[in-house]
């Protein structure tokens, strides 16, 4: 981020209240429709790792490396994609629109997984951010459910290294 977009930002987020302090500004709602596929995902991606890491403090409280390395395996863009995929009949046609968004959005890709991975995941968690920023929390509760099982399942498979 170059400074004058940050600057930007400060400028738009502080505001100078009634005693003439620094303080935060008004939170205004801004319709999903309008935001592009990667501010979706950008909420997405945190609302599902924060899912992931909630759900694994089922098994291990103690042990924060452990829960980190777990989390970021069902958080990869491999695993996120597997889960897509696997859900996409699932879909209604506009969140089906929505993930299509997210895996033609124009981002940098890490080696860590293929062109392809990184774009279906982009699309997953467009769809997830979507549909916390629509307050649809049943149908959000029920795709990272579902996403969660799926992940599960493929990681039960696949032998650790």
């Amino acid at each position: 981020m170059n400074f004058d977009h940050f600057q930007k930002l400060v400028d738009n987020f502080f505001v100078v209240n009634e005693a003439g302090e620094l303080a935060p500004g008004k939170y205004e709602e801004i319709p999903t429709e309008r935001m592009p596929a990667l501010v979706l995902a950008y909420i997405g991606d945190a609302y599902f790792t924060l899912y992931v890491r909630s759900r694994l403090l089922a098994y291990e409280q103690n042990k924060v490396r452990v829960l980190h390395t777990f989390d970021a395996k069902i958080v990869s863009a491999v695993m996120q994609s597997k889960a897509i995929k696997a859900l996409e009949s699932e879909l209604s046609s506009e969140e089906t629109d929505i993930v299509r968004r997210g895996r033609n959005a124009k981002s940098t890709v890490p080696k860590s997984a293929s062109i392809a991975e990184y774009r279906w995941a982009t699309g997953f968690e467009a769809l997830v951010g979507f549909l916390y920023l629509q307050k649809r929390q049943e149908r959000l509760s029920e795709i990272v459910d579902k996403a969660f099982a799926v992940i599960s399942r493929e990681m039960a498979n696949v032998s650790p290294k």
